[in-house]
């Protein structure tokens, strides 16, 4: 090879270990996701990585750097039968996003984060007390906390609606994703969201 054809040192080589290393379980590419959401945006993170080994956990407000995805998942295990069983969560929502892409046929975590934007709530209420009264008053909520409270709604839609039931854990997550996405008001978390901010409407 004469020094004309030879690449530069710098230059970036494509690779097929960085082409896998874009794609989440290896199957679904979150390289080319779109936000709707600009408020939301800095605080969805999408990586392809499933499992940080709670690097993140000691460090205050670094929970927003890992990917959405890992945030769903040990937000799934916050309940007595799931407690600590991050495999088996992880499953969950692994097999809910082979369901969402047959439902929807669309990239299951670019419907995650829409159902995430959908979901976060934009007022609620806080109480103010003034001599010894307690007087409800509504407040603008965080992007940080919007998404924080989008997760909490659609793990507990998740439970409620496989709990005791023969609806698996996959389906009713799936089915709460997919509602959250579409803006179904018969969905939990948009139900939660839609409650929140009528109580806070009432309190301006």
């Amino acid at each position: 090879m004469s020094e004309e054809e030879q690449p530069e040192p710098d230059a970036p080589v494509s690779t097929d270990d960085e082409r896998v290393s874009a794609e989440l379980f290896g199957v679904w590419d979150v390289s080319e996701i779109e936000y709707t959401d600009p408020a939301m945006r800095r605080y969805i993170t999408v990586t392809p990585i499933a499992h940080t080994q709670g690097r993140h956990a000691s460090k205050q407000f670094k929970k927003s750097e890992i990917s959405i995805v890992e945030r769903l998942t040990n937000r799934l295990m916050q309940t007595d039968e799931n407690t600590g069983k991050k495999q088996k969560a992880t499953k969950i929502v692994r097999e809910a996003l082979d369901i969402i892409h047959e439902r929807t046929d669309e990239n299951p975590v670019q419907v995650l984060v829409r159902a995430v934007e959908n979901s976060g709530p934009r007022e609620e209420t806080v109480r103010l007390k003034y001599g010894g009264i307690s007087v409800p008053k509504a407040v603008d909520v965080a992007p940080q906390r919007r998404v924080d409270q989008a997760l909490k709604f659609i793990a507990q839609g998740t439970y409620s609606g496989s709990f005791k039931t023969t609806t698996s854990a996959a389906e009713a997550l799936a089915s709460q994703i997919t509602g959250a996405a579409d803006y179904n008001m018969q969905a939990y978390p948009i139900s939660q969201k839609e409650e929140k901010e009528r109580v806070a409407a009432a309190a301006r």
